[in-house]
This record gives C-alpha cells, structure tokens and sequence, in this order.
C-alpha cells in the first residue's frame, strides 16, 4: 500500500471540510505546510496535510498566548505560516473537533479522556506518550471523521499502480454499473484521461473529491486547479452508464515532529516548545471514510531568573564608631581604632 501514489490523496483531506460542492464560489484557505507520509526515497512525492496541528496552534494564539506566536531568536518559518490561521474551526462543524488546553495536571489528562470517550467514543493514541508534569502546559486537538457512502461501491479486481509493484485493492463502478453508486458520484471536469476529478456524496455534510493529475506542486495550488477548471467545464456532469470509476483502497498511520519548533522560547512568555506533533490515521475503502488526526503542543517553563544572593559581612574587624542613645541624640560615642581596650 506504500505504493500509493498521493496525487489521489491530493485534495482528499479536504472532504473534512465543510465546503459546497460542486458550485465552488471561491478559492478555500489551505494551510501551505505538509509533512511526509512514508520514509522511503521510492515515494518521497508522497505527502500529506491535515488541519489538526492548525486547531492546536489557532489555540495557542487566540487562548494562551493571545498574539501571534514569535520566538525570541528571531523569525521562524513554521511560525510565520501557522500565524496567518489558514485554517480555523469555522471550516469543521463542531462536532468533529475536539481541543483544550492547560497545564498538564492528572486533572486535565482525565478531562481531555473522558471528553473524547464522550464526543466521539474514543481515546487517544498520544496523551500517555508525552512528558506529563505540573509545570509543563499541554495544547490538544483531535480531528474525527467517520462517514459512510450514500452506497458501497463494489469491490474491482486488483490491479497494479501506476503499472508497478504488487496488485492492490480498488472499488469503483463497472461499466454499465448500478444506478444508484453512479448517482452518488459528480464529475467535477473531465479534460483528458489523466486530467480529471470528480465528487463522491456522503451519508453526511462531506464530500470526497478525487482529483487525477501528475502536477506535484502544493495542496493549495492544486486545489485551485480543481475549482478552476471546474468552473470552465461545460462538458457533461453526470457519471454515465457508459463511465467507469476505480479507486484504490487506502490506508495508513502517520505520525510527525515539527523539530523547527523545538526548544524554541515563545516571545512575552515564560514557554519554550518541548515537542510538537501530529499523527494521522486515515482509511478508506468502498464503505467510506475514516479519519482520525491528533496534535499537540507541549511547552515547558522555562527556568526563572535564579536571584543573586548578596552576601554582605558586616564585620566590625577594624576601626569603627559606637553610639549609645535613648532618645533624640547619642549620651555616648565611642571611636575603635585599634585593640586597646577591646577583651582578649
């Protein structure tokens, strides 16, 4: 399954979105920042995006930190980007998100377990790995979608992918195939057999979007190549009897270290970055989707200035004056200059 090409994943994340297909009105916000799917060079164009770590920063900006996030050794890339919230919660419905934030209490490992148990009947894959202690502060977020197809596509025979490796896995629609599959499935733009895209309706609010193309520039410019030449499409947007539809089954656990934000100390506070993260776990096969992304943001405090003791020795070791008073002014002086007259 490695061998999956993500040209396919491309736009495929975006169905977590809450956007209106196929009447695209305009160009959607799309977070620049991607993160590698798998370690072999075989499929170093593979990639993937999902908006987890951009609920977890949004977080830090508008709750904790209220500003922008900049670090006190200078400008920072990752930071710049995260900044400008391409993503925010208005995109999901609030039912599939989940975040909190606070200092990393048992309390707050309790609460942000039993509201996930709650919220989606499920746990997390990452709280029992972080450094939990009272004086590190904990960001949290955990994205969730489960959605069935309006019908189950039919299981196709395995084939190879882009001609090479092992046979895998597809669903689509035969030729000629059942009415009711080919009614859940629009064609977004058809230009040549590898320039294409279509949308798949859910039992839900989401959409799958399928977009076949060899471009391998960023998520954001591909997805507005798919609004774009859907737009200009004037050809036929019904899945025919005579269209067929093949999709492969897809599946995979992902997890990533920022490492560019790592012991980096937040301007105007006492935080610095130990560890931020984020895990995907994605499936799909001809029943439907299912998603899971958490992120993290653990910080740290950083040390408080340490107070400089000054030790100061009053020692009366050497010539010296001593007064005697009992009200306004001394009734006795006494000049020290030397040890006649003090006791040996």
């Amino acid at each position: 399954m490695k061998k999956i090409l993500l040209t396919i994943l491309s736009v495929l994340l975006f169905s977590t979105s809450a956007f209106a297909f196929p009447f695209f009105k305009k160009k959607a916000d799309i977070s620049l920042i991607t993160v590698p799917l798998f370690n072999s060079e075989s499929v170093a164009e593979n990639k993937v995006w999902a908006g987890t770590f951009e609920l977890v920063w949004n977080e830090l900006m508008d709750e904790v930190v209220k500003a922008p996030v900049s670090f006190t050794d200078g400008d920072n890339a990752f930071a710049e980007e995260f900044n400008k919230q391409n993503f925010k919660k208005d995109y999901l419905s609030e039912k599939s998100y989940y975040t909190a934030h606070g200092f990393m209490t048992k309390t707050l490992k309790s609460s942000i377990e039993k509201a996930l148990l709650e919220k989606f009947n499920d746990k997390s894959d990452i709280l029992d790995s972080l450094n939990w202690s009272d004086r590190n502060f904990l960001v949290y977020a955990m994205l969730k979608k489960d959605f069935e197809f309006i019908t189950e596509f039919k299981e196709l025979k395995k084939d190879r992918f882009a001609n090479k490796g092992k046979k895998i896995k597809y669903f689509g629609i035969e030729r000629k195939g059942a009415t009711d599959a080919r009614d859940s499935v629009r064609v977004l733009f058809y230009n040549s057999p590898s320039d294409f895209a279509v949308s798949i309706t859910t039992k839900g609010d989401d959409r799958l979007i399928l977009y076949r193309t060899d471009d391998n520039s960023s998520f954001e410019n591909l997805y507005a190549d798919v609004l774009s030449k859907s737009g200009k499409y004037n050809g036929n947007r019904s899945f025919t009897k005579n269209d067929r539809l093949k999709v492969p089954f897809v599946e995979f656990k992902t997890r990533h270290t920022y490492d560019e934000l790592s012991k980096k100390k937040i301007a105007n506070t006492d935080f610095v970055i130990d560890e931020a993260l984020q895990t995907i776990d994605f499936k799909m096969d001809n029943k439907g989707v299912k998603l899971k992304s958490e992120g993290a943001l653990v910080m740290q405090m950083s040390l408080m200035p340490v107070e400089k003791k000054e030790y100061r020795n009053f020692y009366f070791d050497d010539t010296f004056v001593l007064y005697l008073i009992e009200k306004e002014k001394p009734y006795f002086a006494l000049r020290v200059a030397n040890f006649e007259g003090l006791k040996r």
